[in-house]
């Protein structure tokens, strides 16, 4: 019978030995049993179990512990870890003991195995503490159930017990996706002795070099373990998404891992305004911008309602909303004439639908009106006598437009002309023709439609009526014509073409014969207007080349050189007379009179200049005058005195 039982029940029908095996008890069950002998005459008295028996199987001590390995090594402690014992003898394993036994120096055992726990390790885990430095020591794990100790565990060992040290390491998962309201933990693994200094860093996805420390509050917090290192995000939201760094530094180094997160969830609101870009008396064609933030899920769908200023009630617009998947503009059908209506819109996703944009009220009624004005025109094209003005279709006040007005006029008038009568349309572009060369001229374009014209557009940028301006070709057959110590001489011809431009100038470079670098002597092709430059701020006894470019509207033409590079000096040539009239004869002059002698000087340097009468000194009244290209001598009132044999 059961302890709480009071009636016996008989569990055989017949037994002939001295034992038998009760069957189908109930595990865990207490039970008191009772056994009467039985012959011929009768069932004797029964002899009962003093002690209750509960039904279960046998206990024995469990199995050794498994895979028992070592952790962190300082100069005192050892941290072990180990598996349970596969088999834990019929009882739950209470505890474990954990043993160590210490070598000395000759490999001989210095101590014997001795239990290193205080009290019982209930965990799978366990730091042996105050050991001795650069002691040598084995270990081993029993496990304990109520049936008693565990045969003790493969050892570990031996080891030096010594502090340890690494660099730090890091393995962390570079990409986790979860949807919005999960709670995420990233989880790091660390390494390094002694055991690294962490922090967490989050970027936005926009700006993944914008790194900032993780705040840690109520819902996010870091957990730091002895391996590990994990960030805990609870209800995880989408503002989490980001970039997340986790950095790991010892005194023997530095780590970082990154591991981009990304949180799924509703969109947000579409980007409104929502824009009216037509109003019908029983229609409206609406438009909006997708969200900024899709949850990370693309948009599947967007939902758009309707409801009369006046009233509560929202109603689809359509009995498909799907109908405005791939387009973020919408027509609005059914609407009553002067009613004024609300639209709002929502954005889905797989993860839900985003908060409404809600538009201003706008009444249903026709708005015809003339189109809008188009757009500055662009004029492209431009020859002599003709133009091609190019422009944007403009918005067409709610009728189609049926034709396009193309005007011009000088920039000095003040009348616009139109330049055909012959409707333009679809076209947005048009050829102007019989345009005068050389005037200026600006366009402007107008709309038409059922309604009437409306605006012109802006006039475009002026543009003069004349065939497309080309760069020049370059200068011809340049050369040096003279030099000196410190200049050349240049001198070309024009160019054959002028590429229908007018030549504004030329511009002259040098370079020093081993250099690569070209010079600029004149810095704007307008301070050379002519075919001739004196190139100066040179220096006596270099080597120098030559180049001239033309240059018009345009541009720049390719360089001509200078054939033959120059070498700067002076020219040697020696002094040449050339004598006037008044010198080439004998010459007789009134007293009173002026004496004028004169002669043209030519010689490189130019020459040194004296005037001599009888080889004595000029008289001191003798006005003289020496040029570039020659001397004058003048005596004014002349007297008897002033004859003789001049010389110069």
């Amino acid at each position: 019978r059961t302890i709480d039982g009071k009636a016996w029940t008989k569990v055989n029908a017949s037994c002939g030995s001295t034992s038998f095996i009760v069957p189908d008890l109930i595990s865990g069950q207490e039970y008191f049993f009772r056994v009467r002998a039985e012959n011929r005459f009768g069932v004797g008295p029964p002899a009962e179990t003093i002690q209750r028996t509960t039904a279960r199987d046998p206990i024995h001590p469990p199995d050794p512990p498994i895979k028992l390995k070592i952790g962190l090594v300082t100069k005192n402690t050892v941290s072990l870890t180990w598996k349970p014992p596969k088999n834990d003898g019929g009882a739950p394993v209470t505890h474990y003991n954990v043993e160590c036994l210490r070598w000395d120096r000759t490999g001989e055992v210095k101590e014997t195995w001795k239990q290193c726990n205080r009290r019982d390790v209930e965990e799978t885990k366990f730091t042996v503490e105050d050991l001795v430095e650069g002691g040598e020591y084995e270990f081993r794990v029993k496990a304990v159930n109520i049936a008693g100790p565990s045969r003790p565990s493969a050892t570990v060992g031996p080891l030096v017990v010594k502090d340890q040290t690494c660099p730090p390491s890091i393995e962390l998962k570079e990409f986790m996706e979860v949807e919005e309201g999960t709670d995420v933990n990233i989880v790091a693994k660390i390494k390094g002795v002694p055991f690294p200094t962490l922090t967490w860093l989050k970027a936005s996805p926009k700006k993944p070099d914008d790194k900032t420390p993780v705040l840690y509050d109520q819902h996010v917090n870091k957990i730091v373990g002895e391996d590990s290192c994990t960030l805990l995000i609870q209800q995880s939201r989408r503002s989490d998404t980001g970039l997340y760094t986790i950095t790991a530094v010892n005194n023997l180094g530095t780590a970082s891992k990154e591991m981009r997160l990304n949180v799924l969830g509703r969109p947000g609101p579409p980007v409104g305004p929502i824009k009216f870009e037509s109003i019908l008396a029983d229609k409206m064609t609406i438009s909006w911008l997708p969200p900024l933030d899709d949850g990370g899920s693309k948009i599947t769908n967007y939902v758009i309602e309707k409801k009369e200023a006046n009233r509560r009630t929202w109603v689809p617009v359509t009995n498909e909303p799907k109908e405005c998947l791939f387009t973020t503009t919408c027509k609005i059908p059914k609407l009553l004439e002067g009613r004024e209506y609300q639209i709002r819109i929502y954005a889905e996703n797989l993860y839900g639908i985003s908060d409404p944009l809600i538009s201003d009220e706008m009444k249903a009624k026709d708005r015809f009106r003339v189109p809008d004005a188009p757009e500055q025109p662009i004029i492209k094209n431009v020859t002599k006598d003709s133009a091609v003005v190019v422009w944007k279709k403009p918005y067409d006040g709610g009728k189609p437009i049926t034709n396009y007005i193309v005007e011009k006029k000088e920039t000095m008038a003040t009348r616009w002309v139109r330049v055909t009568k012959d409707p333009i349309f679809p076209t947005t572009e048009f050829k102007v023709p019989d345009l005068l060369e050389g005037c200026q001229y600006e366009f402007r374009v107008s709309a038409e439609n059922e309604i009437g014209v409306g605006e012109p557009s802006p006039p475009s940028k002026p543009i003069f009526a004349r065939d497309p301006i080309a760069k020049p070709s370059p200068p011809v057959n340049p050369e040096a014509v003279d030099k000196t110590k410190n200049s050349v001489d240049l001198c070309w011809q024009p160019p054959r073409h002028d590429g229908n431009g007018k030549i504004i100038g030329y511009l002259v470079e040098y370079q020093k014969v081993g250099d690569e670098e070209w010079k600029k002597a004149n810095l704007t092709a307008d301070s050379c207007p002519e075919t001739k430059y004196k190139v100066t701020g040179l220096t006596e006894g270099l080597t120098y080349k030559f180049r001239v470019k033309a240059a018009n509207a345009a541009g720049e033409s390719e360089p001509a050189y200078v054939p033959d590079p120059v070498e700067v000096k002076d020219r040697l040539e020696p002094p040449e007379l050339i004598l006037d009239a008044n010198m080439a004869r004998e010459q007789h002059v009134k007293a009173g009179d002026t004496l004028r002698l004169s002669a043209v000087i030519k010689g490189v340097p130019f020459p040194k200049v004296s005037w001599k009468k009888e080889d004595r000194e000029v008289s001191p009244k003798a006005d003289i005058e020496v040029t570039g290209v020659g001397s004058k001598l003048e005596i004014r009132n002349t007297v008897h005195e002033d004859g003789g044999i001049y010389s110069l």
